[in-house]
């Protein structure tokens, strides 16, 4: 059976952020033959172009990551109606120098959660064309906007019953799309 590796991308340093509580209970659904890693983006430093020819260690080590994996989660908050900033960030590290971006034809899936009534619908369309930008072909549904509700998750940090139905579709979606786009 082939092994597939995921790199999961959350787009919130906060250490209690329920996206980072989502992306850890969200993998445990996937079949034991896909693996994900969370990859590290708060170290990176600002975007600067000037730096591409000498890039710090923490972005040859991220662009690495997303390189050998097979695809790519990304969870994500939204801020300001859009994606956060240290996100935009580690996307825009990554793709660079032109030419030589790590993100080209990497399948990715879109999930997040927010308190608002809308969940992060707002931040993961622009993600969405950040994403097409890049050359990722991105699952387009199901969507997943959670609102961030009692009973999200249970006591043990894992989806919770009124919840997991869904989320179980998504992944089984997002593991089908996997396997028809990685290379």
């Amino acid at each position: 059976m082939t092994q597939y590796h995921i790199a999961v991308v959350v787009g919130s340093l906060r250490q209690t952020s329920l996206n980072l509580r989502l992306a850890n209970a969200v993998v445990k659904m996937a079949p034991s033959n896909f693996s994900f890693k969370q990859v590290q983006i708060g170290d990176l430093p600002l975007y600067n172009q000037d730096d591409d020819a000498n890039q710090a260690d923490s972005v040859k080590r991220l662009k690495n990551e997303i390189k050998t994996a097979h695809g790519v989660l990304f969870i994500t908050p939204e801020y300001n109606r859009s994606i956060p900033g240290v996100l935009k960030n580690a996307i825009d590290h990554v793709s660079r120098p032109y030419g030589k971006s790590s993100w080209t034809a990497k399948p990715s899936g879109i999930l997040g959660v927010s308190p608002g009534a809308t969940g992060t619908a707002m931040a993961q369309q622009h993600l969405r064309n950040i994403l097409a930008t890049l050359d990722m072909p991105t699952l387009g549904q199901p969507e997943v906007f959670i609102q961030a509700k009692d009973g999200l998750f249970d006591d043990a940090g894992n989806i919770g019953a009124d919840s997991s139905k869904f989320l179980q579709n998504w992944m089984d979606q997002y593991v089908a799309w996997v396997k028809r786009h990685a290379s």
